[in-house]
């Protein structure tokens, strides 16, 4: 895991991280480290189980403050670890969270002072979030589920569970996430929710147009830009589908991802995911031309220098169809463009703005960005323009899902 991709995501945030008996206490370790490395101060508090799996010591180095075991601990002036650590925090993180531990939060008990603490949590203030660890057999036992649907009524947020190998050796699901998909979590969780209740379409990546089995036209797209809007939005509280094209980047927690290979693959689903769409964002560098028609088998070279003659056809405009459909043009579905051009920014931009009917377009310099982890991206629309400076595409991503959420809103007419 690269700590640094989670550089500052957190700065000025108090987390307490409480640790419960299991196995997963290893991951703990790495999850406290990159909290460290994304800006936030980490206060852990462990249970007296934890402590068989994890030392103390260890989660002291790794934190840079001492930990808190006991509810007797005499280092408060006030003697009152409960409510001082849980005033304090802007989060309480249990990972791992046990089938005891949440058993104990269900029924409210506090023998101890990790759930003493989140008992005496400001609840209006102070979010708890739950890392679950366990057995398969125990996740799935009934009264465990009952426990984990009693404290989300009570105001606790599951951070979910992942399925795979386990500490005792058998498969399934109750596993406790990674440490980054934590503090991914996290990040999302702690988020403005500007598009909360907005279901959000992306399209990203290239696409693949096939001239035989084993040949194909593409570009030199990477999908992160649109990667990184997918994860922005569903961090501001949307309900995001990703449709890619042939990348290899690793589907932002929380988000739908479709694959597809050629333009009118994405085309097609595109199409039938934005029926009941709010937004629609077009990252996608979709090939204007496919083959007119693809070879069974691998053309061959024969010695004779001859070389094949290729047709083309005009692939769909996927976005200037969604723009100017029934429901994008009674307002229902707000459509954001994008444009990689090689030079004359400006201009061709704001001529493919109107080209495409779509009311922003966000514009860059395809060859200065393909590949690449920053960009810096032109946005126009019928006021004007409007420059987001180099940056990281997961800056440059928020900055622009807060501009998409203040026009929907309504916020900038």
């Amino acid at each position: 895991m690269n700590a640094n991709q989670f550089a500052g995501e957190l700065a000025g945030r108090h987390v307490v991280l409480g640790l419960s008996g299991g196995a997963a206490c290893f991951k703990a370790a790495e999850f406290c480290r990159l909290l460290v490395k994304s800006g936030a101060t980490v206060q852990v508090v462990m249970t007296e189980a934890a402590c068989q799996f994890i030392t103390p010591v260890a989660m002291q180095a790794l934190s840079g403050r001492p930990v808190y075991v006991s509810q007797w601990d005499a280092r408060p002036d006030n003697n009152m670890a409960h409510i001082n650590l849980s005033r304090e925090a802007d989060a309480i993180v249990v990972a791992p969270a046990s089938a005891d531990f949440i058993a104990q939060l269900a029924q409210g008990r506090a023998g101890e002072l990790l759930a003493l603490l989140c008992l005496a949590r400001p609840i209006a203030r102070v979010p708890l979030l739950l890392g679950p660890a366990m057995n398969r057999e125990m996740w799935a036992h009934p009264a465990t589920q009952r426990n984990l649907q009693q404290v989300i009524n009570d105001g606790a947020h599951l951070l979910g569970v992942a399925h795979g190998d386990q500490a005792c050796g058998e498969f399934g699901d109750g596993r406790m996430l990674e440490a980054g998909e934590l503090v991914e979590e996290l990040i999302a969780f702690l988020a403005p929710k500007p598009l909360l209740g907005q279901r959000v379409v992306i399209t990203a990546g290239p696409t693949f147009e096939a001239i035989d089995p084993v040949r194909g036209i593409t570009n030199h797209s990477s999908g992160k830009m649109g990667f990184a809007v997918a994860r922005a939005a569903r961090e501001a509280g949307a309900e995001v589908t990703l449709v890619a094209g042939p990348v290899h980047l690793p589907t932002p927690r929380g988000v739908l991802r479709i694959d597809v290979q050629s333009a009118r693959d994405m085309h097609a689903a595109a199409i039938a995911q934005v029926e009941d769409a709010d937004i629609f964002v077009a990252t996608a560098a979709v090939a204007d031309w496919r083959p007119a028609s693809a070879a069974e088998q691998k053309i061959k070279k024969d010695g004779s220098g001859e070389v094949p003659q290729l047709a083309f056809v005009e692939n769909p405009d996927i976005l200037a169809e969604i723009a100017h459909s029934p429901r994008a043009q009674a307002g229902d579905l707000f459509c954001v463009g994008f444009a990689a051009e090689s030079e004359n920014l400006k201009a061709n931009a704001q001529a493919k703005r109107v080209r495409k009917g779509v009311p922003l377009l966000v514009a860059n310099i395809g060859p200065a960005t393909f590949g690449r982890d920053d960009n810096a991206l032109l946005l126009v629309d019928d006021e004007g323009v409007m420059e987001l400076p180099q940056a990281s595409k997961r800056v440059l991503a928020q900055q622009l899902v807060a501009e998409i959420a203040r026009r929907v809103s309504g916020l900038d007419a």
